[in-house]
């Protein structure tokens, strides 16, 4: 069943496939309505008659139609035209992420700056089972390219920092992305067998990309739909998308697909999130609240103590400010994170005030 939100005087046509023009179709679709847009354009690649393998049997390129511009001028218009009616669309934090491969990346990019887009990061697909270079008069083809860019210069975009860093064992996320060709299970078929889309992206870039630069409740739009890649994953993780393809028998592969996806709960949604995206609690609302009192004795790690005042700064011996201030000259540091310095005493135990705030936040919850 089709959701729909208002958008002023239209409704968006949410988790739905819009057949026809990527351009007159996007012209149509409410202004400022989504927030991230997933890109995988034509490349124009340009290919001169069949590539054969060593054995003689032929390489299922990418020779479609949709793929053939009569020339670079031509291919660039497009671009200008299609980077256009997306940038009309994206909410004023909204970003975009376009993939390509060297044939048409570069010229992508130039018109996405062109058309007032600030880019953000390039990022480098590595494939880690590449088609070899059957002729050997080049190097490999072992990568495409996806540039991430935002609305306008100054834009609020969505990254979701600590997320990548959760995904990548700890370690904070590179612009170098290994991740395998779509292949096995993953490769959808036609009736004949042969695959149902030459140029099938990985649910596990779209799932990256998705959890990265998205939250929950998003909207997601691919102008160049294809077999639906970026509507699976968005559906997995409870992000709402539209598709546009013009091509009736992706579309088909499409819509199976889709049906056969279902939604992650609600609690394998939530991702680990930036401390900084979390509300801001003030140390004088925990003595307002009682949590603490007035004389109560903070201690450090090291055994420096202070007393909590009324007003909810601290006074220790010849100082008296805020947590972060006091800690700070007992370390004789020139800053210092007061909610994790200073622990209170309960039960004989030392308790960190941070634990005091993470239970105000709780009772924020998360529209604060």
């Amino acid at each position: 069943m089709t959701k729909t939100k208002d958008r002023g005087a239209a409704a968006l046509p949410l988790n739905t496939i819009l057949p026809g023009d990527c351009i007159d179709v996007m012209n149509s679709l409410p202004e400022a309505s989504i927030d991230l847009i997933f890109a995988d354009p034509p490349y124009n690649l340009q290919l001169r008659g069949d590539l054969h393998r060593p054995d003689n049997s032929r390489v299922d390129a990418v020779d479609d139609a949709w793929d053939q511009f009569s020339s670079f001028g031509a291919y660039d218009r497009f671009t200008r035209d299609w980077l256009a009616a997306a940038r009309r669309l994206l909410k004023p934090n909204g970003a975009i992420w376009v993939i390509g491969s060297y044939h048409n990346i570069f010229r992508v990019g130039a018109a996405l700056q062109d058309q007032g887009y600030w880019l953000l990061n390039d990022v480098i697909w590595r494939k880690s089972n590449p088609m070899p270079n059957f002729r050997g008069k080049r190097f490999t083809n072992a990568h495409e390219t996806l540039i991430w860019a935002s609305k306008s210069e100054g834009a609020k975009y969505t990254f979701n920092y600590e997320a990548l860093k959760a995904l990548n064992e700890g370690v904070q996320m590179r612009s170098d992305w290994t991740i395998p060709l779509c292949t096995g299970h993953e490769r959808l078929k036609d009736a004949k067998g042969d695959k149902a889309h030459p140029t099938q992206k990985p649910e596990a870039l779209l799932h990256r990309l998705l959890v990265a630069t998205t939250n929950p409740g998003d909207v997601v739009l691919d102008p160049f739909f294809g077999t639906g890649t970026t509507g699976a994953v968005a559906k997995m993780l409870g992000r709402d998308w539209i598709g546009i393809e013009r091509e009736e028998n992706y579309r088909a592969v499409a819509e199976r697909r889709l049906a056969r996806v279902r939604k992650f709960d609600r609690a394998a949604l939530e991702v680990s999130t930036s401390k900084r995206a979390e509300p801001r609690v003030a140390f004088g609302l925990l003595v307002e609240r009682g949590l603490l009192r007035p004389g109560e004795t903070l201690v450090s790690a090291r055994g420096k103590s202070a007393k909590v005042r009324a007003d909810g700064t601290l006074v220790g011996s010849d100082v008296t400010g805020s947590i972060h201030q006091v800690g700070a000259a007992y370390e004789n540091a020139p800053s210092c994170n007061g909610w994790t310095y200073w622990h209170f005493k309960r039960d004989g135990q030392l308790i960190p005030i941070d634990l005091l705030r993470q239970q105000i936040r709780a009772e924020m919850g998360p529209s604060h």
